[in-house]
């Protein structure tokens, strides 16, 4: 690839879509990704969610694509052409979006709680108890579009008290939601890059690659399972949420396009700009 082809643009994130500490660290993980493709001899431009979102896509080769919402990622879709590479592809963008991947997760066989797409004027509650297993087991209810803009847009309840959270949701405007399956255990976040580039998991409760806590996962099947379901989205720079109820029974909660990689930044900066430069000298190929 020649020096005047290596040219990209990064496309930085909506703030409707970076909630709180995530705003800033956000945009630092693009900004550190940018910087080490500029020291390997790359052209680069910076375009907002917001330029997108009304049709002003830079030209380029290559696009680093942290947009999220619908009218970016459908925009961006359309306005690229087929020679152009995106990391990641608005398609891989818009099938996190929860209406799209829990079929998809379901259909690929990956080990994910029970998930039940609502509508908020809906009678839920047979649903719920359902979801819940019992009527007072816990329920997770989600927006089911694009991933948490405020934590309220999380919240977990009794199967009982779903009527009251599905009404909140609607008096924020939401229509559709996610009643899932509560899954007990230590949570993981995990974040990655293509498939054996980048990998790190840190457990929530701070003990971080399970150092000093007898509850260690298998790795393994922790890197098995992120990878199942990015496949099944075609992410290549994603992370998420698993929990273990047991070390070798991971189950992912959640998934995300490009995450802020907040806790292993640097690493993850110098990851993704190894991806997307040895992928344009082999000429795009992954």
């Amino acid at each position: 690839m020649s020096l005047a082809k290596r040219r990209v643009v990064a496309l930085y994130r909506s703030p409707l879509y970076s909630p709180n500490q995530h705003r800033s660290n956000d945009v630092l993980i693009l900004d550190a990704t940018v910087a080490r493709l500029r020291a390997r001899g790359w052209t680069v431009r910076r375009a907002s969610e917001q330029h997108v979102a009304r049709g002003e896509v830079p030209p380029s080769d290559w696009y680093l694509n942290m947009c999220q919402g619908p009218d970016a990622s459908e925009r961006l879709a359309r306005a690229v052409g087929d020679d152009t590479t995106l990391v990641n592809h608005p398609k891989s963008v818009l099938a996190c979006h929860r209406h799209h991947m829990v079929p998809a997760l379901t259909a690929a066989g990956v080990a994910f709680p029970e998930t039940a797409l609502v509508d908020v004027r809906a009678d839920a509650l047979p649903v719920a108890a359902r979801v819940a297993g019992s009527a007072d087991g816990f329920v997770w209810v989600k927006r089911g579009d694009v991933h948490a803009q405020t934590s309220d847009d999380v919240v977990r309840v009794t199967a009982a008290e779903v009527p009251a959270a599905l009404a909140a949701f609607a008096a924020r405007g939401v229509r559709r939601v996610a009643l899932q399956r509560h899954v007990p255990g230590p949570v993981i976040k995990f974040y990655a890059v293509n498939h054996a580039r980048f990998f790190r998991w840190f457990r929530t409760d701070g003990h971080a690659n399970g150092n000093g806590h007898a509850l260690r996962p298998d790795e393994a099947r922790l890197r098995e399972l992120a990878f199942q379901a990015s496949d099944a989205l075609g992410l290549e720079v994603f992370g998420g949420d698993i929990v273990l109820p047991a070390p070798d029974a991971p189950v992912l909660v959640d998934i995300n396009d490009w995450p802020s990689f907040a806790p292993c930044r640097d690493e993850a900066a110098e990851a993704i700009a190894s991806y997307v430069d040895e992928r344009a000298r082999a000429g795009g190929i992954r």
